[in-house]
């Protein structure tokens, strides 16, 4: 079994979603979740994407210093990730749309795997 802080490192769990497919990158912008670097430039509702998992991670030095990395799959099959700050120092157009896509019942329950 893998030790618990090194599963939790941020350069492990991106390893692993990697693996597991969610190999895009979003952003928020004007209220739509955007693919980021891609040639597609998809852009999706909060009701077209669904929150798969999510992993808390505190700051080395300033327990303040929080962020989150969710795994989002979207409607059309498209998986990937996004990160946000926790707190005070949270992104507000990231925040408020994964408020939507969880307020619509589009995460699904975390599962201890």
């Amino acid at each position: 079994m893998q030790d618990k802080e090194e599963e939790r490192s941020l350069v492990n769990v991106e390893s692993k979603l990697t693996k597991d497919g969610f190999t895009q990158d979003f952003n928020v912008v004007d209220g739509r979740l955007h693919t980021i670097g891609s040639d597609s430039n998809k852009t999706y509702a909060p009701d077209e994407v669904t929150i798969v998992d999510f992993y808390r991670f505190e700051g080395e030095s300033d327990p303040d210093d929080m962020s989150v990395l969710y795994a989002i799959e979207a409607s059309d099959g498209t998986r990937g990730t996004i990160s946000n700050a926790y707190g005070t120092y949270a992104d507000s157009d990231t925040d408020d749309f994964l408020k939507q896509v969880e307020d619509l019942g589009k995460n699904l329950t975390k599962k201890d795997k």
